[in-house]
């Protein structure tokens, strides 16, 4: 049996070694909070990068072989720049037969009577020959273009040709102009059965034109070709899933990001931003807000898993980056930080 006095000293060391384990182990949430990393930016949203012009997608508008594509990815493109061309036998064809009745027409209506409507006679015949010159300085710019690609043109040349398909244009609108007017004339007489046939013959010439000029897809602005989805001797048809070309102006880089609806009221134009990349680590590219959507709707970047019930409606903001991007790809997602 144990002493009292050695009673006591075992409880106090008992006592002392709980003591000791409590401190060690003791829940250290009710300790002093550690300070977080203040953040330097007041709203977050996802993003995906896209050229300064957005993605431009070129498609045929109506089914064909394609006879010659005349790029691929990464090339530079000129405003104008014939990107590919189907096969345009049937067209050329038909443009040639309409071509050939209007002139045989004309000139059965030159052999006719006077009807009183001279003016508008020779003003129809400016527009016909304004509108063959623009067709013609449309493919000798073509040709330009093409030979200074392949290394048998230059520059000059294509700026020569760049001017004369602009004087075209300029004449065809002051020909237009001229009609205009002659047509205005008071008590003009109706046109005669001759001057009629002339007229439906070159609107079938300017109809086979219009076919033919389908028969080539065109660069709309200068820009970079980002995807080509066709090959030479393909059958392609029109569609909205499958561009042919995909092209984009990459001199500018931007950001589209979706801003929650809770968070829009912190958005406003020229706010600073950066956006990050997980293929770029820490990196950041900065960037200011150069367009707020007016409006909100549904989220059109994808989430990293599976859409949640609490999704909200988004506002769209664009951010243009202002540093050197080129890191980053058009169509890579990246996460967009706002500034206060």
């Amino acid at each position: 049996m144990l002493k009292p006095i050695n009673l006591i000293l075992l409880l106090g060391l008992a006592g002392a070694g709980g003591y000791l384990a409590y401190d060690k182990y003791k829940d250290t949430s009710y300790e002093e909070p550690i300070a977080l990393e203040t953040k330097d930016y007041v709203v977050a949203a996802p993003g995906r990068v896209e050229p300064k012009s957005g993605e431009i997608r070129l498609g045929a508008t109506y089914l064909g072989r394609v006879e010659e594509m005349l790029v691929s990815v990464d090339d530079k493109v000129e405003e104008g720049e014939l990107l590919l061309r189907l096969d345009d036998a049937e067209a050329r064809a038909k443009l040639a037969s309409a071509e050939t009745e209007a002139e045989a027409l004309r000139e059965d209506r030159e052999k006719a009577f006077a009807s009183g409507r001279e003016d508008v006679r020779k003003a129809e015949d400016a527009i016909y020959s304004a509108e063959r010159a623009v067709t013609g300085a449309r493919i000798e710019l073509d040709y330009a273009i093409a030979a200074k690609r392949s290394g048998t043109g230059s520059d000059a040349a294509v700026s020569d040709a760049r001017r004369r398909l602009k004087d075209a244009n300029d004449r065809l609108e002051r020909e237009r102009i001229a009609y205009v007017k002659a047509q205005s004339k008071a008590n003009l007489p109706a046109p005669s059965r001759a001057e009629s046939a002339v007229s439906a013959a070159r609107a079938e010439v300017r109809m086979a034109e219009a076919l033919l000029d389908k028969t080539r897809i065109r660069a709309p602005s200068a820009g970079t070709i980002l995807e080509v989805n066709a090959k030479a001797g393909e059958v392609v048809a029109p569609s909205a899933d499958l561009p042919l070309v995909v092209m984009g102006d990459m001199t500018v880089v931007r950001v589209k990001a979706e801003v929650d609806e809770g968070d829009v009221d912190k958005i406003k134009l020229n706010q600073t931003a950066y956006v990050k990349s997980i293929s770029r680590g820490d990196e950041k590219f900065e960037g200011k807000v150069t367009s707020i959507a007016p409006t909100l709707g549904s989220a059109k970047i994808g989430p990293r898993g599976p859409l949640r019930p609490t999704d909200v409606e988004v506002m769209e903001v664009t951010i243009e980056l202002t540093g050197d991007a080129a890191a980053l790809k058009p169509g890579m997602r990246v996460d967009a930080f706002f500034r206060n």
